[in-house]
């Protein structure tokens, strides 16, 4: 069932709308974790590294998918906002024709490049080949993670975030089941974990596209939907190839907090890793809130309503900071202390490890969710360059924290990138948004 977010109240709008998608974030951060979890457990801490290193390695990849799958979907959810129901229907067969070649040549060149990447970023050699192996599969699945979030991001601009929700549920609790399996009862290793994801991945994917196809007719192409324009195609890329190189910056500054962490050992690398799973949790609702804003700010452009947008975020900032104050007090108390789900820690240095980074990190989670508010408002708004600005300002201060506090201060300098980069991704979007909204609100009152 569509939504039309252009009437009614926003808070409860985006708070209905953020719900699911943040359940949805959740099973899925879940699987990841019992993925985690059932290596360290049943494998050991060079398992549960090799594992933990491809973080940012998988955070690229499919943030880049995410990115330029999201971008195509703001300009669906204009379209819906607009009620041109024939552009929305030939946008999105163009968006699926742009992942087919995504698909295609993400898989070839990841697959050539995978041993010069892990090479490039430290990659131990106690961990090098299941690190390898790994990743190569999740590659190799790759065109399944796309299909998925196209059809996501489509079900999303139409006012829909509980269909994601259904099947991400499916692939969360498949993949679990299966990860016992290839884990922990037959001899597969790693590769048995990157087996689970890739299958319940593309169960998941395949049954979405029935389902989607099924429950929206607004989307059944015609023909003359169906045409390939350059045109078309320019504009969808203009959108989503800025938000993906947002992910994909942010996902290099990552992969260069791992390079640090890699010369480190695997003791650190398999602390962080655990650690880096529960923070994760604690982001999604950061990142389901600004998926509302986003498919909330792009309806409301499509139809016109400016001011409303600015109520919308009024309403996000609140929900924003009262959150944080509840999460910087678990993240304090309770969060260093999940690090023994994921392995055995008998001497406790684990759990100090993921202390000093959560003691860090904590205090910096408002600056945290303001990025996913003014990025993806932004985003709704159709400009894809200065959130990639963002990203690169991001891509500065993690890389300049790493290069000048790594040495002295050793694993406590390293956790202090993150802040680092939260506070300074904020400098191009706060500004330019005010900057926009003032402008378009008074030509509005001329």
């Amino acid at each position: 069932m569509t939504k039309d977010m252009t009437e009614g109240s926003p808070l409860r709008l985006i708070l209905a709308f953020a719900l699911p998608v943040f359940c949805g974030n959740l099973f899925q951060n879940f699987y990841n974790i019992v993925d985690s979890m059932i290596v360290g457990r049943f494998l050991g801490v060079n398992a549960l590294a090799a594992v933990g290193s491809t973080t940012s390695i998988s955070f690229l990849v499919v943030g880049f998918i995410l990115g330029i799958t999201n971008g195509f979907g703001i300009l669906i959810a204009q379209a819906f906002g607009a009620r041109d129901e024939s552009r929305l229907r030939h946008y999105t067969a163009m968006s699926m024709y742009l992942c087919i070649v995504l698909a295609v040549l993400m898989t070839s060149v990841l697959l050539l490049a995978n041993h010069t990447i892990l090479h490039t970023m430290n990659t131990p050699d106690t961990i090098f080949s299941d690190t390898g192996r790994y990743v190569a599969i999740i590659y190799a699945g790759l065109p399944m993670t796309i299909l998925y979030n196209m059809l996501a991001s489509i079900a999303r601009s139409l006012g829909d975030s509980k269909t994601p929700l259904y099947f991400l549920i499916v692939s969360s609790l498949l993949n679990i089941a299966l990860d016992f399996l290839f884990v922990a009862v037959l001899p597969f290793g790693v590769a048995g974990a990157a087996y689970a994801t890739v299958i319940s991945q593309g169960v998941s994917a395949v049954l979405c596209l029935f389902y989607t196809w099924k429950k929206y007719p607004i989307i059944h192409f015609h023909k003359a939907d169906m045409h390939f324009s350059f045109h078309s195609a320019k504009a969808l890329l203009s959108m989503g190839i800025p938000m993906a190189l947002q992910f994909s910056i942010t996902a290099v500054g990552s992969m260069i907090v791992q390079s640090s962490l890699n010369l480190l050992g695997a003791t650190y690398i398999a602390s962080y890793a655990a650690a880096a799973k529960v923070q994760s949790i604690i982001m999604q609702f950061y990142v389901a809130l600004g998926s509302a804003l986003a498919t909330y700010t792009g309806q409301n452009y499509g139809a016109g309503h400016i001011a409303r947008i600015k109520k919308g975020l009024s309403s996000s900032f609140i929900i924003a900071i009262v959150y944080s104050g509840f999460v910087m007090v678990f993240a304090y108390f309770i969060c260093p202390m999940t690090v023994r789900l994921f392995v055995s820690d008998p001497t406790g240095e684990l759990q100090q490890i993921a202390a000093t980074m959560f003691h860090i990190s904590l205090w910096f989670y408002p600056f945290l969710g303001l990025i996913f508010l003014y990025r993806n408002v932004l985003q709704g708004l159709g400009n894809g360059l200065v959130p990639m600005l963002g990203g690169i300002f991001e891509l500065l201060a993690r890389s300049f924290a790493i290069f000048v506090l790594a040495k002295p201060f050793g694993f406590a300098g390293i956790c202090f990138s993150d802040p680092a980069a939260w506070i300074s991704a904020l400098i191009p979007l706060i500004p330019y948004y005010y900057w926009w909204m003032t402008r378009k609100l008074s030509i509005a009152d001329k």
